[in-house]
């Protein structure tokens, strides 16, 4: 039988006492002292009342002796821990334990049995009751304080799981936060190293740039005497030597951020249009080329020359990583991006994006993470040089945008190069090219530079363009030039110079001489440096007498229309650089 739990702490006396007048007496008596009594018609009933609860039970021997107590042992086993419910077992006289086989049998089976002879006096039935009563009350201050630990346990462990779960949650956040740290962390070492590589190549390419300018000069001049023809041809083979150089300077310049970019709107879309007979004449016949072109494509701000060199500088370094039967397509888009994961990716916003992507050899995680240093490459000594990647990286920095690669070892390799969104409409691009425009009046030109060899250079040109030219060694010195000669129209100034730089020199020199026009010379335009310079009147080394032609005849004919962005553009007209 299964004993349900009472709801009440009840304390009322249930009476088993079937014969006689035994039940009506005891209910009397314990009424008048304090206790109900409620009468049981049998041991069925008994068990029934009990479960609804009790504070004693009231029973004859003849009464249990005569009924199967089969149900009632069963509930005293059942019975919950804190509970050994009290039975006063009314019994004959001499009916106690050592004369009475059966009265042995019932404590057996009930437990906790008070044996009360008849016939007994009230007091000690009433005496008897408030004994039972008492055990029964302490066991229900033990079922008490039971569920109250039980309670405390549920609510002890429901806090441990609620802190454990809190602590896992904790866990989980600083694990992503650890996470984070290392991918910043990773991202910083990364831009600093890319950072130090390219002051440290912008300085060489600098110094490069000055050597260049003295050597190209000298072999153009040289080859514009009547010389033996075998001669020319080795000076022609000197020219393309520096040219080459030329190149790699401005690869250097390109990847730390210091090369001086002609920007402008241009259309992807009609730039890869034109490049393609390029492309599948680089590609050969072992590559498929494909082109997908988004419609309604943005204007992109960016060198139109220089994006030309990355599209083909990509298409070069995919067909290299292809075997024969690859395919390689170009691809532009429009895409709005947010906040950067890797340093060389462009901050959130909208951009133009053109993409490279071919189906060879893919790249594994620690050559992805050196592809945009500067000579690193993982071909043959002899078959390239490693600025190809860190050209497109600078040059997609320094026009305000960046670079990502997908790649997976196996499967191919898509380099993004995202470039500012331009809300100007795009212009077509008139070419042509004009023979150096000769000064008119024979201006004087004040040619400061610290690098003697570049300054004769420099005024050899400006003689055959029919300048008057004055020399200076130093700031120092040009400056008293100045304020002794007013005749100088113009100041050539190279920028780096120990001492007082370019900048410096031309604002005392405006001091002096305000309105004095200044075209500065560098081999790197450091953009910090620039910012007070007209952007007209930067001539990048080496140079040659078209530039310098053409960027002196604009600043001191300002109203005249120039053809300084034709000519830079024009890469077949000779002397390009």
């Amino acid at each position: 039988m299964t004993q349900a739990t009472p709801t009440a702490l009840s304390e009322a006396a249930l009476i088993l006492t079937p014969v006689g007048r035994d039940a009506t007496i005891a209910a009397g008596l314990l009424r008048e002292a304090g206790v109900d009594g409620v009468v049981c018609r049998n041991i069925e009933d008994l068990c029934t009342r009990l479960n609804d609860g009790a504070g004693f039970a009231l029973v004859t021997d003849e009464a249990l002796g005569a009924s199967d107590m089969g149900a009632l042992a069963a509930w005293v086993q059942d019975q919950p821990a804190w509970s050994d419910f009290p039975f006063v077992l009314l019994t004959e006289r001499g009916g106690g334990l050592e004369r009475n086989p059966a009265a042995h049998r019932l404590t057996s089976a009930l437990g906790n049995v008070i044996f009360l002879e008849r016939p007994f006096h009230p007091t000690s039935l009433v005496s008897v009751a408030r004994t039972a009563l008492r055990a029964r009350r302490r066991q229900y201050d033990a079922r008490e304080r039971i569920e109250e630990i039980r309670r405390g346990e549920a609510l002890l462990e429901r806090r441990v799981d609620e802190r454990t779960a809190e602590l896992a949650a904790a866990n989980r956040q600083l694990v992503a936060q650890i996470e984070e740290r290392e991918r910043v962390e990773a991202a910083l070492r990364q831009a600093q190293r890319l950072e130090a590589v390219g002051q440290l190549t912008s300085g060489v390419a600098h110094d490069f740039n000055n050597l260049l300018t003295v050597v190209l000069g000298n072999v153009r001049q040289l080859a514009k005497g009547g010389v033996d023809p075998t001669v020319r041809r080795r000076l022609a083979m000197m020219e393309q030597a520096a040219e080459r150089g030329a190149n790699l300077t401005a690869q250097l310049l390109a990847f730390s951020r210091r090369q001086k970019l002609d920007i402008e709107v241009v259309d992807l879309n009609r730039t890869v249009a034109s490049m393609r007979d390029l492309l599948q004449s680089t590609m050969g016949g072992q590559v498929r080329l494909r082109t997908d072109l988004q419609s309604g494509l943005w204007g992109a701000m960016i060198d139109p020359t220089q994006i030309e060199l990355v599209i083909l500088n990509l298409a070069i370094n995919a067909r290299d990583a292809m075997e024969v039967g690859g395919a390689l397509t170009v691809s532009t888009a429009n895409v709005t991006l947010d906040a950067p994961g890797r340093p060389e990716e462009p901050p959130a916003g909208d951009y133009v994006m053109v993409a490279v992507s071919d189906t060879g050899s893919g790249m594994p995680p620690d050559v992805l993470a050196k592809v945009f240093e500067p000579f690193f490459t993982t071909k043959a000594v002899g078959k390239g040089s490693g600025l190809g990647l860190s050209q497109v990286f600078g040059l997609a920095k320094q026009a305000g945008g960046g670079v990502s690669i997908d790649t997976e070892p196996g499967k191919g390799t898509t380099v993004k190069v995202y470039l500012p969104r331009s809300g100007v409409a795009m212009e077509d691009r008139a070419v042509r090219r004009e023979a150096p425009r000769r000064a008119d009046g024979h201006p004087v030109v004040l040619v400061v530079d610290d690098d003697n060899a570049v300054r004769e250079v420099t005024v050899g040109l400006l003689a055959e363009l029919g300048y008057d030219v004055v020399e200076a060694g130093s700031g120092g010195a040009a400056l008293e030039i100045v304020q002794d000669r007013p005749d100088v129209d113009l100041m050539l100034l190279d920028f780096a110079m120990p001492g007082m730089n370019g900048a410096e020199v031309a604002r005392i020199a405006h001091a002096y001489r305000p309105g004095l026009p200044v075209v500065f010379v560098t081999g790197y335009a450091d953009a910090d440096a620039m910012i007070h310079a007209d952007e007209r009147a930067v001539i990048q080394k080496p140079f040659d007498d078209y530039e310098l032609a053409a960027v002196l005849g604009e600043v001191l004919h300002p109203l005249q229309r120039s053809p300084r962005d034709e000519l830079s553009r024009a890469p077949d007209r000779p002397g390009a650089i």
